[in-house]
């Protein structure tokens, strides 16, 4: 039985990956050269640019040292600056509402930091909507692996079985598979373009559906699963 609805952080509750991926390709432009989505967007899902390096990308480009520390403060200004306008996803908190309404418990489970996730959450007003919040420096091994989607489930106290994912990339969609978690694919710009077959549903935006009705949906297609 569906009673707990999980969801990634960064790109679904709140897009922070378009205004990074447009500060890094600002500052990819200042030394004349473009990053391209395609290569930014292997980063996406995991934690501390695991994945590609950006900075080794650049230097390698340019042929030369840069000064990390320096370029960090000027990205990290531009991205704070566009992230600031940034709001939750187009339909969220009217889910968060219902859900609530209907008794569903509601987690995060992210490969961001504690710090990261908190404080956008409070910021946004949302914090109080959630029962437990997992993060990727209180585990182990962050996404694809399912760590931090069995820590949430742990600290939600409920089955892999009873939940439903809400996932924006494949290393996401990945996680909560591994998890046995029911996941649907609600991507951003970034990671639009990506193949998020791993995932049971896919939508567009989260108010592709009034929040009733999507909730309803995603009873349905869960009980159909098993």
């Amino acid at each position: 039985m569906f009673s707990a609805l999980l969801f990634d952080f960064d790109g679904v509750i709140l897009d922070t990956e378009t205004p990074l991926y447009e500060a890094w390709s600002r500052l990819y432009r200042e030394y004349g050269h473009v990053l391209s989505m395609q290569q930014w967007a292997a980063n996406v899902g995991g934690y501390a640019y695991d994945v590609f390096d950006p900075y080794a990308e650049l230097e390698k480009r340019i042929g030369r040292s840069l000064d990390r520390n320096a370029l960090k403060l000027l990205r990290r200004q531009w991205y704070l600056q566009r992230l600031s306008l940034q709001r939750p996803a187009s339909g969220l908190t009217e889910i968060l509402r219902v859900a609530r309404e209907r008794s569903i418990v509601l987690g995060v489970a992210s490969s961001s930091d504690r710090e990261w996730v908190h404080g956008h959450l409070r910021r946004l007003g949302l914090a109080e909507y959630f029962d437990a919040v997992a993060c990727g420096d209180e585990v182990a091994r962050v996404k694809p692996d399912p760590a931090v989607y069995q820590l949430c489930l742990d600290r939600l106290g409920v089955a892999p079985e009873e939940a439903v994912a809400v996932e924006d990339s494949p290393r996401g969609i990945a996680a909560a598979r591994s998890a046995n978690v029911y996941c649907i694919a609600v991507p951003n710009p970034v990671t639009g373009s990506m193949d998020l077959g791993g995932a049971q549903w896919k939508l567009s935006s989260l108010a592709d559906y009034a929040p009733e009705a999507f909730l309803d949906e995603v009873a349905a297609r869960h009980a159909d699963s098993f």
